[in-house]
């Protein structure tokens, strides 16, 4: 069950800190309201809500940047505090080493662990300023495990890395024995880093057991039963008011009467809260386009000299949903400017297809829009010339900019919101083909399950680069790697993808270079003796972890099914503790079954990849 306004103490459990009916408002909007929660050794706590609901602040306020209206924030003697911010905090020309010099562990030890972050030790001596997105989150990371906290804040730390640094990162979180609270919209990151959810929203701070899996589940099941409570006290009410309208005036009934309208006072009363505005992005149907979109023929990519990708041979089709992979500096964003025409090939030829028109948007997109337009004004802006206002109203409306929110200006719009009206821009032009670079970086969730929804039912063509997983595997159809200055499909699943690369990247092995432009840019290269070997190991465990979580299972099953029944039998305290019980085991259920399914995936996808080598 969710902790709210109440604190939980373990035996055995230190806490680290604690929010005590905490408030804070900006002007006249309330983030929090008498919120508090408890956060204890080695919690491993996801922080998700609405862009605006206060996450940031909440680490802000953690960490003293901010303070509270209302409220305190009581910190352990023990507490070892470190805080990743998304705002940089070195100097022009600082290093990476006189970056790290003020840290607890020795430069040596962090050289060491950054190595497996992917910093080689020349890089060292390199300004960090001088470094990408991705690189300077890596540097702010080790900065961050250097400190040697036990409470560590993490605010959208996998923004701009790749995959593979994202692997690094999420197994060192697994293994990770002090607490941490993560800021993250990535669901799959979410859900194998994180054992509690703290949900900041609509003026509350509510902490769930389980990953974000358990957490939709549980807070679904929470409604249904305050609902059901709610229609039965509502209708005990009417009842009571019913007898005193009936029998109020009769002497032989008042006293009773009176006796049973006092009992309204004594009765529990339950606020259920209004539901958070949901996103549901309709994109309006493609204009028609021929059945080739984009070829790219013998073309050289790059910028002046400097090629990226070489030789490159591809064509795009109509209805093609094509995730584009690779390492941060492999030239993804590269090749989506040239299937976009805002990179002309340095040599060979790009064509468009039949009526093409590309609606491109970019990691940096929303940094274009006009300060001093309305968020109306600007999805108007760049709309196809058949859209009308109400179409546009429409589009803002189903991005979550509701009634007066179209009137406001860009230039008082938090980022995420910005980034939802470049979205709208570019989901009104109606093109035959969307290419988008990152586009869920700095949205909520909502609005990120709503995006993957319908682009996943989008008629036309997309081509997208994203770090999220979970949206990237429920939109990509075909997978494109960015492997060594050369592009190729890969031959398999996002899935095995992801199961191939985190399997090298976690037992240290290396990607090599193709060998041919011919051949499949694998992430693996492995003599296939040892491969079949540790195949074969590994299919063996996952048999066994298949039959010991179908056990489990099944017990938790029929443990559920007991704790059903007796919810029916039961009133008052004893119905309060067995409906506890029955989150426990629901909770406890969902886990083992999310792991069985799993076990079963993996097994499918060693047992495919048995058969290739034979």
């Amino acid at each position: 069950m969710p902790e709210s306004r109440i604190f939980e103490y373990l035996e055995g459990v230190s806490n680290l800190l604690q929010l005590q009916k905490g408030s804070k408002a900006f002007s006249t909007k309330m983030l929090f309201d008498q919120a508090s929660f408890a956060v204890n050794e080695g919690e491993h706590i996801g922080v998700i809500g609405p862009n605006g609901a206060g996450k940031t602040t909440l680490f802000k306020i953690i960490t003293d940047q901010e303070h509270l209206d209302e409220g305190e924030v009581i910190k352990s003697k023990q507490l070892r505090l470190g805080y990743l911010a998304q705002h940089d905090s070195w100097r022009d020309t600082e290093t990476i080493e006189e970056y790290l010099s003020s840290c607890v562990t020795p430069l040596w030890e962090l050289k060491a662990l950054g190595k497996k972050l992917g910093l080689k030790d020349e890089m060292f001596a390199n300004p960090v300023k001088s470094l990408s997105g991705g690189y300077r989150m890596r540097c702010k990371l080790l900065y961050l495990i250097g400190q040697q906290p036990n409470l560590m804040l993490l605010d959208e730390p996998t923004n701009y890395l790749d995959l593979e640094t994202t692997l690094v990162l999420e197994h060192f979180l697994q293994g990770y024995d002090g607490a941490f609270l993560l800021i993250s919209h990535d669901r799959e990151f979410l859900r194998r880093t994180t054992d509690h959810v703290l949900e900041v929203e609509l003026g509350d701070i509510t902490k769930y057991n389980g990953n974000i899996d358990d957490y939709f589940e549980q807070k679904s099941m929470l409604r249904t039963q305050l609902e059901a409570r709610a229609l039965s006290l509502k209708e005990k009410r009417q009842e009571v008011l019913d007898f005193v309208a009936r029998f109020g005036a009769k002497a032989s009934k008042a006293k009773q009467a009176q006796s049973r309208l006092k009992s309204l006072d004594r009765m529990e009363s339950i606020e259920l809260k209004a539901l958070p505005i949901g996103a549901s992005i309709k994109i309006p149907p493609p204009i028609r386009a021929g059945k080739v979109i984009v070829t790219l023929k013998n073309a050289n990519l790059g910028y002046e000299n400097r090629v990226v990708l070489k030789d490159v041979n591809f064509t795009l089709n109509n209805g093609d949903h094509l995730a584009v992979v690779g390492l941060n500096g492999a030239g993804k964003t590269t090749f989506l400017k040239a299937l976009a025409e805002q990179l002309k090939p340095l040599s060979g030829e790009l064509s468009l297809g039949y009526q093409v028109s590309i609606g491109y948007y970019a990691q940096h997109v929303a940094e274009n829009l006009d300060p001093k337009y309305t968020v109306l004004d600007e999805m108007m802006a760049k709309a196809h010339s058949d859209v009308s206002r109400q179409e546009a109203l429409n589009m803002a409306g189903s991005l979550l900019f509701s009634g007066d929110d179209v009137k406001k200006k860009i230039s008082v719009l938090s980022g995420g919101e910005k980034s939802r009206v470049a979205l709208g821009q570019i989901l009104l032009q109606k093109a035959p083909c969307l290419i988008l670079d990152e586009p869920t970086n700095h949205l909520d969730f909502q609005t990120v399950e709503a995006l993957t929804e319908a682009l996943k039912n989008y008629a036309g063509t997309v081509a997208v680069v994203s770090h999220d997983r979970s949206f990237i595997k429920r939109i990509g159809t075909k997978i494109l790697e960015v492997n060594h200055g050369q592009v190729s499909l890969y031959p398999g699943t996002y899935e095995e993808y992801v199961w191939s690369l985190e399997k090298g990247v976690l037992s240290g092995r290396k990607n090599e270079a193709p060998q041919a432009k011919k051949q499949q840019n694998l992430v693996l290269a492995l003599d296939p003796r040892e491969e079949k070997k540790s195949l074969e190991r590994d299919l063996r465990l996952c048999e066994k972890n298949i039959e010991k979580t179908e056990k489990a299972v099944s017990s938790l099953q029929a443990r559920i099914q007991e704790l059903n029944h007796k919810v029916t039998t039961l009133t008052g305290a004893e119905l309060t503790v067995t409906i506890d019980e029955l989150a426990h085991a629901q909770d406890s259920f969902t886990k083992t079954e999310n792991e069985w399914f799993s076990h079963i995936e993996s097994k499918e996808i060693l047992v495919k990849k048995l058969k290739n080598l034979l």
